[in-house]
C-alpha cells in the first residue's frame, strides 16, 4: 500500500475550532477584506479558501447554517448553484484556466473539512499544474501571490455574479 501525505493541512486540521468559521464570516461584513470575501448577497457569500489546493481556489457558501443539501431551502440551493456556475466562468475567463474542479464534500466521511456547513469548492486547473513538490518538499507552488489573486478576483467578480 502506498501513502500520500499532506503535511500542509496540519495547521488547519489541528487548529482549535469554536463555532462555525463560515457563520463567523457571514455575520461580520466589516472583516470581508481580512477574510478574503469576494462577494455576498442575501443567500450566500463567495470566499477564497485560506488553504487552497490550487491558486484561485474559492468557495461558495450559503448563509444558512446546514450540514446537508437535502434540507437546504430550495432558493438557497438554486442560488448557490447559479453562483458556483458563474464563478466557473469567471475562473476560466479571468485566470485562463484550462478546466475547473467543482464540487462538495458532504460529510466527514466524504472528506469535508468543515462538515457542519455545506459549501461548493471551485478550483481553477491548468494542464500540468500538479507535481510532487508538495509531497516531497512540504511546499506548495502557486503562480501568484494570494492577496494579488484576491484583488484580481475581487475586481472581476461583479461582472459574473450579480444579486438576483
Amino acid at each position: 500500500m502506498n501513502y500520500l501525505y499532506a503535511p500542509w493541512r496540519r495547521e488547519y486540521v489541528t487548529a482549535k475550532k469554536s463555532g462555525c468559521v463560515f457563520c463567523d464570516i457571514a455575520s461580520d461584513e466589516s472583516n470581508d477584506e481580512k477574510n478574503f470575501v469576494l462577494h455576498r448577497d442575501k443567500y450566500c457569500f463567495v470566499v477564497m479558501n485560506r488553504y487552497p489546493y490550487t491558486a484561485g481556489h474559492i468557495m461558495v457558501i450559503p448563509l444558512q447554517h446546514i450540514d446537508n443539501i437535502e434540507n437546504l431551502d430550495e432558493k438557497s440551493w438554486l442560488h448557490i448553484s447559479l453562483i458556483a456556475k458563474r464563478c466557473v466562468g469567471m475562473l476560466k475567463k479571468e485566470f485562463n484556466a484550462d478546466g475547473v474542479n467543482l464540487g462538495m464534500n458532504l460529510g466527514k466521511g466524504a472528506g469535508a473539512g468543515i462538515a457542519e456547513h455545506v459549501h461548493y469548492h471551485v478550483m481553477p486547473r491548468w494542464i500540468g499544474d500538479t507535481n510532487f513538490i508538495t509531497t516531497i518538499a512540504n511546499t506548495r507552488v502557486f503562480s501568484s501571490d494570494f492577496e494579488k489573486i484576491f484583488r484580481q478576483l475581487k475586481s472581476s467578480i461583479g461582472r459574473y455574479v450579480r444579486d438576483n
